[in-house]
């Protein structure tokens, strides 16, 4: 830690309280701008801004303050433990001298949400669906930063651990971090700001950066050779590329998304994947006209939904602060209405795999219970076998939850259901 490392904080901190853009953007933007720093100073600036975007409304009630600066500062102290002798060799005099009269005049929060850096509305929820023990314990998770997971692409290489070796060999600095996960087969758990885009096992395409939570979503779709797949939501692909992969290339699998951009990354990974089933279709909405041309033709239909990504809180700590109870209510509407749409394309014992990054029931299992209550001719299926059959250390019987605290992955909501007339 050093003095342009403090400034360089408060200038993105700066601008990301002015513009509101995306806290990964924000600092992308500002890296690319910013080519001097080294490798090192990129990662203590990086820990840093997120660290304080985490805990953002504890550090402002602590200080009565919303300065940049003076929220890194009391970020260092507060939440790293710095001393006021460590931070002395890089905090000008003036801000040593504020510094010990806050510490000295410590105030105490008492609120949970506060203390969890949470909107008010949101710890309620918690509280309402988890109890008070589990929210805790849920809350403190996500402040918590996540490590860098990766799926193997089994349509380049199918042994695990020749790629976890190959890894650990072109990153030998790291060898005692890089691991395979607990829950998905096929993933590597890196730590959290390992550079991985010029890797060669990423550039020939052996490897993706996916959550592991993520990879299980991509399980339960359980795809088999030459079947007729939807991604419904494909965004970006990563999950598009899972299911293609799982089908060695068999069948046909269409990507649908109402994004051009997400499309055309989508399409930069296809060539880097080796897939060569998968067709991407923009569509304007849920109801485009595509969509009720393919009705009736698909084995298998994921739909994995627009929704608040709290589950991402890890790794994207201020959306919580993009969301309020309008927007989730938007949401629960085009949740309702996107799974109905999706639900058309399943033919006669398909499976329609709904999932989510959220932690709320009312982006989970309310739009579930609704969409049953109006069709009939679905049903929820276990997971079980599908977890048996690929070595999946879960266990349920109908919903799919995994959270931070529990699992170590984002949170995830997913559910099989079946069309069985």
């Amino acid at each position: 830690m050093n003095k342009s490392v403090i400034k360089a904080c408060s200038e993105i901190l700066k601008e990301h309280f002015i513009k509101l853009n995306p806290a990964d953007k924000q600092l992308s933007n500002f890296f690319r701008d910013n080519h001097h720093f080294g490798r090192r100073d990129r990662l203590c600036i990086a820990e840093l801004y997120y660290g304080v975007i985490r805990n953002k409304r504890y550090l402002i009630e602590n200080i009565n303050n919303e300065n940049p600066k003076k929220l890194a500062i009391i970020y260092l102290s507060l939440i790293l433990g710095k001393s006021i002798r460590e931070l002395s060799s890089f905090l000008d005099k003036q801000d040593l001298i504020w510094l010990k009269e806050k510490k000295s005049n410590k105030v105490e929060i008492t609120k949970w949400a506060s203390k969890f850096s949470l909107p008010d509305w949101l710890w309620e929820k918690f509280l309402v669906q988890y109890g008070q023990e589990t929210s805790i314990s849920l809350a403190q998770s996500l402040l918590l930063p996540a490590n860098l997971n990766l799926r193997v692409n089994l349509l380049k290489e199918k042994d695990i651990l020749k790629v976890l070796n190959s890894l650990i060999s072109s990153i030998p600095e790291l060898q005692n971090e890089i691991i395979k996960t607990n829950l998905s087969p096929i993933s590597i758990s890196l730590p959290r700001g390992t550079s991985i885009q010029k890797n060669l096992l990423f550039l020939d395409g052996l490897v993706e950066i996916q959550d592991e939570a993520s990879q299980i979503i991509t399980f339960l779709v359980n795809p088999k050779r030459g079947n007729m797949v939807a991604d419904f939501c494909a965004g970006a692909g990563g999950k598009t590329l899972g299911i293609s992969a799982m089908m060695k290339n068999t069948g046909r699998v269409y990507a649908f998304d109402i994004s051009d951009n997400r499309l055309a990354n989508l399409k930069k990974r296809l060539k880097r994947s080796g897939a060569s089933n998968i067709v991407t279709h923009k569509i304007i909405n849920e109801n485009d006209t595509k969509i009720k041309r393919l009705r009736n033709k698909f084995d298998r239909v994921l739909v994995d939904a627009p929704c608040t990504g709290l589950g991402t809180l890890r790794r994207n700590p201020d959306l919580k602060w993009k969301h309020s109870l309008e927007s989730l209510n938007e949401l629960n509407i085009k949740q309702n209405l996107i799974i109905s749409s999706a639900s058309k394309l399943c033919k006669v014992g398909a499976n329609l795999i709904y999932a989510t990054c959220s932690l709320l029931k009312e982006e989970n299992e309310d739009i579930v219970d609704n969409f049953l209550l109006k069709n009939k001719n679905f049903r929820i299926l276990s997971p079980n076998s599908i977890f048996t059959k690929y070595g999946i250390p879960l266990n349920s019987d109908k919903y799919i939850k995994l959270t931070p605290d529990e699992h170590k992955t984002d949170g995830f909501f997913s559910v099989i259901l079946e069309r069985f007339e």
